[in-house]
Formats: structure tokens, sequence, C-alpha cells
């Protein structure tokens, strides 16, 4: 199992207990560099507009619950079009 697949497997089973790092690995896997970084949020780009968006930020090094679930979102979105 790669890293990225367990991370994922982690996330479904537990979004309130994602390191923040380990969210914006999987973020820059799938939707490359954010647009905006170097701030509170990171912003990446989707192949689609709207919703889900791809925004999180840091929270004393976690990753904040509903923005794994938009990610996880994002990600059966990307599998589907894929």
């Amino acid at each position: 199992m790669s890293r990225l697949e367990r991370i994922v497997g982690a996330m479904r089973q537990n979004p309130c207990n994602v390191a923040f790092s380990d969210l914006a690995y999987v973020c820059e896997t799938y939707f490359g560099e954010p647009r905006q970084k170097g701030t509170s949020h990171r912003v990446y780009r989707t192949p689609w507009s709207g919703d889900p968006r791809i925004n999180i930020q840091n929270d004393r090094g976690k990753a904040k619950p509903y923005q794994v679930r938009q990610v996880l979102k994002a990600i059966d979105m990307v599998s589907e079009v894929q």
C-alpha cells in the first residue's frame, strides 16, 4: 500500500484526526501546486468550477474535518472523470 493510499484510507476512516501535512500531500498529488500559499490558507485548482472547492488551512498541525471531507469529495469527483 502506497503512502497516498494509506493517508486517503485514514482520511476516510477518521476525518477528525488528519495531519495538515498529510492533507497537503494528498492535495498536491491530486491537484498540483496550490495557487495560493503563504497565507493561512492553501487554495488548489480543480478542473471544475464551483463546489467542492479545495481550500485547506492549518489548525495547530491538524486539518479541519470539514475540509478533509471536501477534499475526499473532490478526489471522488476526479476519480469519476478519469
